[in-house]
């Protein structure tokens, strides 16, 4: 059984030490979120357990024995007590591999028009200029041609596209947008949101509290505005604005940043912008904004 897993970014999970290409055996009774080797069907169902900006992703495969969350229930994951790491995903391989999930479990249609308003609805679109639209909970939507539209408005909705120009939009809290063609637009307004995209020139906006913006694309824009909200920018000079309350940014060198600094009150008292030169601002180095002045707040070693 083909499946995806999250791991923090020395390739560990829950202090057990992983590797790329290797197989590991669990000794003993598996259960679901207790002992075993975890991991998830969907590949945005990850994401429910490990952040979208702190965390890598790889293809994995069971090869044991294996044990399912109960029936009905909207996540994917799988425990099992053996598992090979098949592969390291970059970013646009993990997205890639949601929209083609969302898809095969969802029937598809070109120029088509979905619409949904029950609870673990499902919609899916392979032709352009397709929209889906959704307001139940835990709904899905995917569409894999250009200019197509995704929205939803229930919580742990999760919208995913790779065509060019898509359009991804959530305001429930706990959602998921994915895009990797160029051009591509995600936003949400919900707590805890996700958004990731891999295409050139897209753009990501979050205004909920503890949101994350990921982008691996060239020229791409981020934006939250978002309180605890957090933005990591992989791709080649990309422009990043985390204007909410102890917000914090990373990027690669060339990319610039922005960061807002607000007092115990919550009017804001500093906005400051720079680009990573890899002197004065280290690329691939968490920043906040205290006392006017960019502050490291974690590493790639210790994140």
């Amino acid at each position: 059984m083909k499946g995806y897993k999250a791991f923090n970014k020395d390739f560990t999970c829950n202090n057990f030490q992983y590797e790329e290409g290797k197989e590991f055996k669990h000794d003993g009774e598996i259960k679901i979120c207790e002992q075993g080797f975890h991991f998830c069907e969907n590949p945005l169902d990850v994401l429910n357990y490990y952040s979208l900006t702190d965390s890598i992703f790889a293809e994995v495969e069971s090869l044991g024995e294996i044990q399912k969350e109960k029936e009905n229930n909207a996540d994917s994951k799988i425990v099992n007590n053996h598992i090979k790491i098949v592969k390291k995903l970059a970013l646009s391989d993990f997205i890639n591999a949601g929209v083609a999930y969302l898809l095969t479990i969802c029937k598809s249609g070109d120029n088509s028009q979905n619409a949904s308003s029950g609870d673990y609805s499902k919609n899916a679109s392979s032709g352009d200029n397709s929209q889906n639209a959704s307001s139940g909970y835990n709904s899905k939507n995917a569409s894999s041609g250009d200019n197509s539209q995704n929205a939803s408005s229930g919580y742990n909705s999760q919208n995913a596209s790779s065509g060019d120009s898509s359009k991804n939009a959530s305001s429930g809290d706990s959602s998921k947008n994915a895009s990797s063609g160029d051009n591509s637009q995600n936003a949400s307004s919900g707590y805890n949101s996700q958004n990731a995209s891999s295409g050139d020139y897209s753009k990501n906006a979050s205004s909920g509290y503890n949101s994350q913006n990921a982008s691996s694309g060239y020229n791409s824009k981020n934006a939250s505005s978002g309180d605890y909200s957090s933005i990591e920018m992989v791709g080649e000079n990309n422009v990043g604005a985390n204007i909410g309350r102890d917000g914090i940014i990373k990027g690669v060198k060339g990319c610039w940043i922005t960061l807002a600094e607000y007092d115990k009150d919550g009017i804001c008292i500093c906005v400051k912008s720079a680009q990573i030169d890899g002197e004065i601002i280290k690329e691939n180095t968490w920043y906040k904004l205290l006392n006017g002045e960019f502050v490291v707040v974690k590493t790639e070693g210790n994140s």
